[in-house]
């Protein structure tokens, strides 16, 4: 097969997930025109330094992110010659963000009378030669709001979709380069060219095939969560898999999930979805969160733009016990052999996902997972990783008589900032194969707390109401 990229090694991986670099079997010189191209055609408007072959894009918010989230990111594009005949592109994607998680080390002002720049023999003396030059090298001018959280990193994720779409035009007739197809939703018409979703998910891609069930176990109530879920999505159903995500909500909102997800968003479609007990519930276990509600709406824009996208919901909270796991796998199988074709990712609690049997207090007990496992041939399950944060939990209280249900502390391990995904060697006790990781977690209230609206609006169109009584008592945990 006659590729333009070169440096010898690609046989090792998969062109999903490169480690090495595009080349372009053509001049500097002639390849830059169709970069330009690309670049129009995904929208990404941006300024060029055309003496230098560098251009750079505008802030774009980073899928997945929100006023609930806040991320921004721009590219900046660098040309770069090979040899006379053969060219490379270097893409760094700088990203910001309103929150302090990004803050560099050494940045924060110390305006106590003691403060020294150099010198001393621990932390606590000061910052050093080297974290000066660190901070003063950091962006400023338009970046000044954001200079806290403002990173940079080179993205061959993005350097390989540039690369996909560009070499083909550049291709003589005999020879193929592998572009990557988009999962199209039924009776779309097209699908865009470009589609931002977020820093790739390391180790996600080689998990997934039409057909398996990936399982994750959460903690309810976080920021992140959500955000991978709809990261993953996006980042799947651009690289051709067709995506159904199975959520831990009753099955009565099945059809107003479903009539969101295909609908045009307006006020009209929110009040339908969230006029739902569900959202309405005294004890609040972060399913029915604002970033819940948010990644509803992120993946409704895919489907929105023509990406086959698709989310059922499987709890059947009058259940308790064994019925109630009996009932979810039901649900979910029905749903898994209906559509093989597609690849499932189903989030829960972390008990209903594990595939091992037995917990502390009911050595029989079989969770989910593991009779999901029992019957088909490809599941995944993944406990959730995170570093120290919070999330808005229900525990019960010191009397252990009722729930209280708010922002809590969590305690996490510090694995970096970047989503992934690992998978062990051999399945744990509780039957996880390995572990998602979201890096630090940050709680997330009730969606019904912002209204019954669009939990990320500016102004919610529509204010809190009193909870129906009636329907409060109606709706069971």
């Amino acid at each position: 097969m006659a590729l333009f990229f070169a440096v010898g090694c690609a046989g090792r991986q998969s062109v999903e997930t490169p480690d090495y670099e595009a080349i372009y079997d053509a001049p500097l010189e002639e390849m830059w025109p169709s970069v330009r191209e690309y670049f129009d055609s995904a929208n990404l408007s941006y300024r060029e330094d055309r003496g230098s072959l560098v251009l750079e894009t505008d802030w774009k918010e980073e899928f997945g992110g929100s006023k609930i989230s806040g991320y921004w990111h721009r590219y900046m594009v660098i040309g770069k010659r090979e040899t006379p005949t053969k060219s490379k592109l270097w893409v760094i994607r700088i990203t910001k963000t309103v929150n302090q998680a990004l803050i560099q080390p050494g940045r924060q002002i110390d305006w106590g009378v003691n403060r020294r720049l150099r010198g001393g023999d621990g932390p606590e003396d000061g910052v050093s030669t080297e974290d000066d030059e660190d901070r003063f090298n950091f962006p400023r001018g338009e970046n000044g709001f954001y200079v806290d959280s403002a990173q940079g990193t080179r993205d061959m994720n993005m350097e390989w979709k540039v690369f996909r779409g560009v070499a083909p035009k550049l291709a003589k007739k005999d020879e193929a380069v592998p572009v990557k197809l988009a999962a199209r939703a039924p009776g779309a018409k097209e699908v865009p060219t470009f589609t931002e979703c977020g820093q790739a998910i390391i180790g996600l891609k080689n998990r997934v095939k039409p057909g398996g069930v990936m399982l994750l176990g959460e903690l309810h109530g976080t920021q992140e969560v959500p955000r991978f879920i709809a990261q993953s999505v996006c980042q799947l159903v651009t690289s051709g898999t067709p995506v159904s995500v199975g959520l831990e909500l009753p099955v009565e909102n099945e059809e107003r999930v479903k009539h969101f997800l295909q609908s045009q968003g307006g006020e009209a479609d929110w009040l339908k979805l969230m006029e739902s007990p569900f959202w309405r519930s005294p004890y609040p276990d972060g399913r029915g969160s604002a970033a819940v509600a948010n990644m509803l709406e992120q993946l409704r824009q895919l489907r929105a733009q023509g990406l086959d996208v698709a989310v059922f919901v499987y709890d059947h909270p009058k259940l308790t016990g064994q019925q109630r796991e009996d009932a979810l796998t039901a649900t979910v199988l029905s749903h898994v052999k209906a559509e093989p074709q597609r690849f499932h990712l189903v989030v829960s609690g972390n008990i209903h996902s594990r595939t091992a049997q037995g917990l502390p207090w009911d050595k029989g007990y079989q969770p989910m997972g593991r009779l999901l496992k029992e019957q088909l041939q490809d599941v995944t399950a993944l406990d959730m990783a995170y570093d120290s944060g919070s999330a808005w939990i229900c525990a019960a209280d010191e009397k252990g008589r009722k729930l209280d249900c708010g922002v809590k502390a969590t305690k996490g391990k510090d694995n970096g900032d970047r989503f992934f995904v690992h998978v062990w060697d051999s399945p744990n006790a509780e039957g996880y194969h390995g572990v998602f990781y979201v890096g630090r977690v940050s709680a997330s209230g009730p969606a019904i707390e912002k209204g019954l609206g669009r939990p990320d609006a500016d102004e919610p169109p529509v204010s809190l109401r009193a909870v129906d009584a009636d329907a409060v008592a109606s709706f069971g945990r």
